[in-house]
């Protein structure tokens, strides 16, 4: 960390731009991964500590809120940082037809998870993205071990009859098993990284890495899953008829109310379980990969970016999974630990479209026209500093917009919710149609058709 201060005042001292440290850039992408999950945002049961390092030594965005609901959209959202569809140049063939080394390994465009991985192919992937890409094989619901499908209350250790790709239930699959990791698609991603690392070290390389864990199916070794027995487990707080007050296009396509887990208040803390013990995994890759960049002497070069495709429902309002408006699934983790700027935490609105325009700035590069995000250098130099008013996501002609203060979501039936997010941050009580707040209603809505004109969108409302 003093290294990293002592470079900063330097490059000040030589009047260049922290920027101009940049020659390498490590993108690191989690899988279904919700921010409130992570220590560094607060959770004080799973264990996180490669990714709180990370947050330690870098600018932790508080309030950063993903485009699509869903793996795909978000994915190609990001990767064009475009609100919809994708745009003529994306982030990874920015950087290699600017001469850069483009790589990815794992999941960065969408994939089908279990499919495309039980299968190594490569999904939705853009090959125009890439000098080289990876993809990293498993088993996944398939590996041996102690198997659940937790929504029918399965438990067995044979290897039939398991929920995997296209069926179902295996959004509600967990498998442990006797094993150090080195079989699963992520650790099998994370020492490809390790070797693409070493081998491109002398040049300037774009590394994108995607991990799928979290995502369903939930598998580790026995020993991620010790730290957190189910018993121990503490369910999301409810209360009394909560979604009575969300509109019909608001409420989850998966619920409690519908779906067999509500019979199993147990499985869903074994849900919990999976889950933590799937991002407590994960978290073991990104520190193999930091630390093999640090033992490489790249870190005072290298913009290290960690993040999700969007967050995810554990049962919180009896919701699970994701493609809906609420904070738990548009709310992701973002990281940004860059050379020559300070470590930090800031309040400052962010999209997952930033990212491209940010990394573009940052490696001394003029992003295309087309980009729709918005540089998050100036709160990199000021964690206090602001680049937008809020933050947009959408699904199908459902909106969210997210301010400092409120969350706005407006569905294409005209229906709405409205959550004063400094006094009810879990999202129990909807406002909108309180008449005392007629009027934050209507700014609101005028300011999310400002932002949906703005990107080229139509409203439902207009």
């Amino acid at each position: 960390m003093k290294l990293r201060i002592l470079a900063a005042l330097l490059l000040a001292a030589l009047g260049l731009s922290a920027e101009a440290a940049i020659k390498n850039v490590l993108f690191i992408v989690s899988d279904d991964l919700k921010a409130s999950v992570l220590g560094c945002y607060g959770d004080p049961v799973c264990k996180t500590p490669n990714i709180d390092r990370l947050a330690k030594q870098g600018v932790v965005f508080e309030r950063a809120y993903c485009q699509g609901l869903m793996c795909a959209p978000s994915r190609m959202s990001f990767m064009h940082s475009r609100y919809q569809g994708g745009g003529n140049v994306n982030l990874g063939q920015h950087f290699r037809e600017n001469g850069w080394y483009s790589a990815r390994v794992g999941k960065i465009y969408h994939m089908r998870v279990p499919g495309d991985i039980i299968a190594g192919t490569h999904g939705q992937d853009i090959a125009s993205s890439w000098t080289e890409r990876f993809n990293s094989p498993g088993k996944e619901a398939h590996t041996p071990g102690h198997y659940a499908c937790l929504n029918l209350n399965i438990f067995t250790t044979t290897a039939e009859n398991r929920q995997s790709t296209r069926m179902p239930h295996r959004m509600f699959v967990t498998v442990r098993y006797e094993g150090d990791g080195s079989d699963q698609p992520d650790h099998k991603s994370a020492t490809k990284a390790i070797e693409l690392l070493q081998k491109h070290k002398d040049k300037r390389f774009f590394l994108a890495v995607g991990l799928v864990r979290p995502h369903y199916p939930m598998v580790a070794p026995q020993q991620f899953f010790d730290p957190y027995p189910w018993q121990k487990m503490k369910l999301p707080k409810t209360v009394k008829d909560d979604a009575k007050d969300i509109p019909k296009a608001g409420l989850a396509g998966t619920r409690s109310e519908t779906n067999p887990i509500g019979k199993f208040p147990d499985n869903q803390k074994r849900m919990w379980t999976g889950y933590y013990a799937s991002v407590a995994f994960m978290d073991a890759q990104v520190g193999r990969i930091l630390d093999e960049l640090d033992r490489l002497g790249l870190r005072e070069s290298t913009a290290v970016v960690f993040t999700s495709d969007h967050g995810y429902h554990l049962g919180e309002h009896g919701f699970w999974q994701k493609a809906n408006l609420h904070e738990e699934v548009t709310r992701v983790p973002l990281i940004i630990d860059a050379p020559g700027f300070k470590s930090g935490r800031t309040k400052a609105l962010s999209e997952l479209m930033d990212i491209y325009p940010t990394l573009s700035d940052l490696a001394g590069l003029k992003s295309p026209a087309e980009v729709q995000g918005q540089s998050l250098v100036p709160v990199l130099k000021n964690p206090a500093a602001t680049v937008r008013r809020g933050a947009l996501s959408l699904n199908r002609g459902h909106y969210a917009l997210r301010t400092a203060d409120w969350a706005y979501l407006r569905y294409k039936d005209g229906s709405a919710e409205l959550y004063d997010m400094k006094a009810d941050p879990h999202q129990f009580t909807n406002l909108a149609k309180h008449p005392k707040h007629t009027k934050i209603l209507t700014q609101l809505d005028g300011h999310l058709n400002q932002r949906l004109r703005q990107a080229g969108l139509k409203a439902a409302s207009e």
